[in-house]
């Protein structure tokens, strides 16, 4: 069970990295309307925004849907380092404590 709740984590991070590839591509000026929505970025958001559904629901086969709420918090950890990488966001003390906090809360609940 415990390489399908790796599956599920996996799949947070999936889409956490489809959503940095989506607000990287918002930002970005374009010649229209038209190539706004259909550029590599986009495209290749959804095509992994997709994936980690798929991941989802077969990790879902196996994991307790009690488990997911609990898992899905990990996808705050990837959204803050993420934002750090692509988006120069400071992190803060604040941040550190609550991403050890989650992390904590995984581990008693998975274990």
């Amino acid at each position: 069970m415990i390489l399908f709740v790796l599956f599920l984590i996996f799949s947070n991070f999936i889409g956490a990295v489809s959503q940095v590839l989506l607000k990287k591509s918002a930002l970005e000026e374009h010649k229209s309307l038209i190539f706004e929505y259909l550029n590599v970025k986009v495209i290749l958001a959804y095509a992994l925004f997709f994936c980690a559904v798929f991941i989802d629901l077969y990790a879902l086969k196996v994991v307790p849907v009690s488990f997911v709420p609990i898992i899905e918090a990990s996808s705050y950890i990837f959204a803050i380092i993420l934002s750090r990488i692509f988006f120069k966001d400071k992190i803060n003390l604040l941040q550190c404590l609550a991403i050890g906090l989650i992390i904590a809360g995984i581990w008693v609940y998975v274990s």
